[in-house]
């Protein structure tokens, strides 16, 4: 299993890019998403998503997800999506899919170790890990997918791979 991973200057491309993978038969449970909070206002408004701080295990809006499906886009569906975002505290990141998963078990004490390690688990090299951490911070979109197969790894690096407008 390879994960590819994208970072998507507009949300237009991160739309497209989220598309792809659920075309291709991925659910939300199964890309990854990561943007700054700034990001998902901007985007995707405010009260887009189901905000579930790291270290509490409070969720709010349950029917949010199935609302925002036909008019926010497929992120902002995922993100308010129960159990599958969180909101980072202190680093302002929003996190959604299997990641998120995992960065809630580690509690607020371990998130940001938890977010470096699964980033570099996911086989981004460490000076594309803090490019990544740079163009999130300026309004970038990161999406990654654990492919299946080989061919769903070539479609979504050709699927992805516009150089002017995104880094796969």
């Amino acid at each position: 299993m390879t994960t590819v991973t994208g970072l998507f200057k507009d949300q237009e491309s991160a739309e497209r890019a989220y598309l792809s993978a659920t075309e291709a038969g991925y659910g939300a449970n199964d890309i990854s998403v990561i943007m700054s909070e700034e990001t998902r206002e901007r985007y995707y408004g405010k009260n887009a998503t189901l905000e579930t701080e790291v270290g509490s295990k409070a969720a709010e809006g349950a029917a949010i997800g199935g609302a925002l499906g036909a008019t926010a886009g497929a992120i902002a569906a995922a993100i308010a999506a129960v159990g599958t975002a969180i909101v980072v505290p202190g680093l302002g990141l929003v996190i959604a899919g299997p990641l998120a998963a995992g960065i809630a078990g580690a509690g607020a004490g371990g998130v940001t170790a938890g977010l470096v390690g699964a980033l570099i688990g996911w086989g981004i090299p460490e000076d594309t890990l803090k490019q990544y951490e740079t163009d999130v911070k300026e309004g970038g979109i990161l999406i990654g997918v654990n492919s299946k197969n080989d061919e769903d790894t070539r479609r979504f690096q050709s699927d992805w791979g516009n150089p002017e407008l995104n880094r796969v």
